[in-house]
């Protein structure tokens, strides 16, 4: 049998997220609605399809490591340093480089149960202790999340503003305010992925150069370009030059930072987006309504409908929609497991949800 090092030998076999292709295997056909990944259904911009396209001939080369392009020209957009910006795959391989640089076997780690789990397996897979503080309101609970790191000497906490699973949100005042309250050796990982969907004050005011936070971004979700799977981090100087010791140099290919390149500069696509995403936001909620079911308010490119069951009832109405071809997600954690939660997606696709919805419900409603 292969033997594997003692870290990873520990571990169960898992997969944060079952993807919608594997569904599909499953079930033998498409789903007519594709409603569950986050992912920008609205496509992105032309400019950085040609982009992509035109780099595609180019594709024999190897992609240059440092992104040296993307890399100034979003110093440029977010009045920074290209000294303060890394960039990788996705906020997902971002976050696996950080917590491999910065936590060893038996550190300390904060996060909320319930939250993005991918953050958890990285740091499971070096061996970190996680400590979870519950949510209130649907919300992280940043105080709590405070007095976790103290009790337990937290070398990271994680926190997703916008939130995802729940689409909830703070201000910006609440997230500078933590920064202060924090152990003094401690960073803060603030997962800033829906960003571009939030209100102008849910974003701090936050220099790049603080060394108290790291700052996660990603093209996936507003520009529409996740499976291009190129991110970026903002933060100090000496936290950004710490990736080069152990990041993948030649991870982020040519084709992505081209098309992120490209997004980055056409702001005229990115506010039809935001738009489009406004819209289907308010049809969502709508159609929640049509079917008794609450809406939550959200700052995401998703919303969190809470069924008003529990866990069991919401899971079930995910496979129900999954059987009748619309692909959707829920939380994994009581209470927040009463909800599933839904994607912005075109008019037509939400059409097929709400034709579908009620009929899903009267499958697993007693007879």
């Amino acid at each position: 049998m292969t033997r594997f090092a003692p870290i990873p030998a520990s571990l169960p076999s898992t997969v944060p997220f079952v993807g919608p292709e594997t569904l599909e295997r499953q079930r033998g056909k498409p789903f007519g609605a594709r409603l569950g990944a986050n992912e920008n259904g609205f496509g992105p911009s032309p400019r950085a399809i040609q982009a992509m396209q035109d780099a595609a001939t180019q594709v024999w080369k190897y992609g240059d490591a440092p992104s040296h392009d993307l890399r100034h020209a979003l110093a440029a957009h977010l009045g920074a340093g290209p000294e303060n910006i890394v960039v990788g795959e996705g906020i997902d391989g971002l976050l696996g480089v950080l917590v491999r640089l910065m936590i060893g076997p038996g550190d300390a780690v904060v996060t909320s149960e319930g939250a993005y789990p991918t953050f958890n397996y990285h740091v499971n897979g070096y061996a970190g202790v996680l400590h979870k503080a519950p949510y209130k309101d649907d919300h992280e609970d940043p105080q709590a999340l405070i007095e976790l790191a103290h009790q337990t000497g937290a070398r990271l906490v994680y926190l997703a503003n916008p939130d995802n699973p729940m689409g909830s949100w703070h201000s910006g005042q609440v997230i500078e305010t933590m920064l202060d309250q924090l152990p003094a050796d401690c960073l803060l990982v603030l997962d800033e992925a829906y960003v571009e969907f939030a209100p102008q004050d849910a974003i701090p005011t936050i220099g790049a150069d603080d060394p108290r936070v790291i700052r996660m971004r990603t093209f996936s979700k507003a520009y529409g370009v996740a499976g291009a799977r190129i991110g970026y981090a903002i933060g100090a100087p000496d936290l950004i030059a710490g990736f080069d010791r152990i990041r993948n140099h030649f991870g982020v290919n040519s084709i992505a930072q081209a098309g992120a390149l490209a997004a980055l500069a056409d702001t005229e696509w990115l506010a039809h987006v935001q738009q489009q995403v406004a819209i289907s936001r308010d049809r969502i909620g709508q159609i929640a309504r049509q079917n008794g079911l609450t809406a939550l308010p959200t700052a995401t490119n998703f919303v969190a409908v809470d069924t008003g069951r529990d866990g069991s009832f919401a899971a079930n109405l995910v496979k129900a929609l999954q059987d009748r071809g619309v692909f959707i997600r829920m939380p994994g954690v009581v209470p927040l497991n009463r909800c599933i939660r839904i994607s912005c997606g075109p008019a037509e696709e939400l059409d097929l949800l709400s034709v579908v919805l009620p009929k899903a419900l009267d499958d697993i409603s007693p007879a």
